[in-house]
């Protein structure tokens, strides 16, 4: 009994306190937001929100406690290959999911579950840590072409799989968060010119390789007003029900245009929230994103030379790609391209990875903190 007490109060110990009271009260606003909606969501949304958050919390305290090295150092090379192979099934035998008009291959069910996940939620996790631990071995001739090589083809084999499944808007995450890491490993900035500059000259071939669908909504996401009765319709209405809130929002109960809005649960959640509880609401939501993803890079700071650091960089790098995006398409002013606002969007796979993916950061700063005063015990 005495063990087990001694645990809960040693994962109790390993929680950030300001990270995670950040993390609860994004998911507390998106609980809300789902529950004052219920009759339009479903009772199984919030029952499903409630759920992950819920495991999402026991995740954390458990995952806090452990220490990350020995996860990574051991399992890496096995965590590339199980994340190549997870996608491949998903390409294979995945779907495009529930009530989903794009024709990608992002969800993968679960047999004799009745359940559905999104295998790239969860690689996230895998990438993170592996491309982190990959960056450390080789970050002091990170500049050099054979180095810079095999992190291309480490980045090159999980981006190009979620691309050929046709999720453009996850691709994108992944693209954005790595280019991050590599940035903060100091990666030279020639090499991102030259990226630049070979997108651009690539740009013909890979618009012509998208689907139609994605091709309207990369045009129209940047002007919705060149097809407000199809393609823009969705952002058009999206910024209309951030307007409807006003200041103070239309109340927990309020009915308003979220009920006509296709994904106003997922990924135009935010929009919900702003008509629900105002612009007062959508400030919350933001600077409480903000101010995790500040609390993420600082731990990172605090980290040194260890690879730690650079799995703080890639999680909070993840945040800010997701709500820039998810934000930016809710108003209007970005494609759409099918992105969860971190915690707050409804959907299991997204709500549990992303608590997994925190919990990494709360192991870092446990795990820093214990490897610095062993090392000033044996300076003693």
């Amino acid at each position: 009994m005495r063990s087990v007490k001694k645990y809960i109060q040693n994962c109790i110990k390993s929680i950030d306190p300001f990270l995670f009271v950040c993390t609860l009260l994004l998911s507390a606003i998106g609980i809300l937001t789902i529950f004052g909606a219920v009759d339009n969501f479903g009772k199984r949304k919030l029952i499903m929100q409630v759920a992950m958050t819920v495991a999402g919390i026991i995740a954390t305290f458990i995952i806090a406690n452990m220490d990350y090295h020995l996860i990574v150092d051991r399992l890496w090379i096995f965590m590339i290959a199980a994340s190549v192979l997870l996608l491949a099934i998903t390409l294979v035998f995945g779907s495009s999911g529930e009530s989903r008009e794009t024709s990608n291959k992002a969800w993968l069910e679960i047999p004799f579950v009745g359940i559905a996940i999104q295998p790239s939620e969860f690689v996230k996790i895998a990438m993170v840590c592996t491309y982190a631990k990959h960056i450390s071995l080789v970050k002091d001739k990170i500049n050099r072409p054979l180095p810079l090589l095999g992190l291309a083809l480490h980045a090159g084999l999980i981006v190009g799989l979620i691309l050929l499944s046709g999720d453009l808007g996850v691709a994108l995450v992944y693209m954005g968060f790595l280019l991050i890491m590599l940035f903060c490993a100091g990666l030279s900035g020639w090499y991102f010119a030259g990226g630049f500059a070979a997108i651009l000259l690539a740009f013909p071939v890979i618009w012509d390789n998208l689907a139609e669908y994605q091709q309207k909504r990369i045009i129209v996401g940047f002007n919705p007003e060149l097809d407000p009765l199809d393609k823009g319709l969705q952002p058009l209405m999206s910024k209309q029900c951030i307007e409807n809130g006003g200041i103070f929002g239309i109340g927990l109960f309020g009915k308003g245009g979220y009920e006509d809005l296709a994904a106003s649960h997922t990924d135009f959640i935010f929009a919900t929230v702003c008509e629900k509880f105002g612009m007062i609401g959508g400030i919350l939501t933001v600077l409480l994103l903000l101010m995790a993803v500040i609390r993420i890079f600082m731990i990172a700071r605090m980290c040194g030379s260890d690879y730690g650091a650079y799995i703080c960089v890639g999680v909070g790098a993840i945040l800010i790609v997701q709500t820039v995006e998810n934000i930016g398409m809710c108003l209007a002013m970005l494609p759409v391209v099918g992105l969860t606002l971190p915690f707050v969007s409804c959907g299991g796979s997204s709500v549990l990875a992303t608590y997994i993916l925190v919990a990494l950061v709360h192991s870092v700063q446990r795990h820093r903190l214990r490897m610095k005063s062993d090392y000033s015990a044996r300076q003693r």
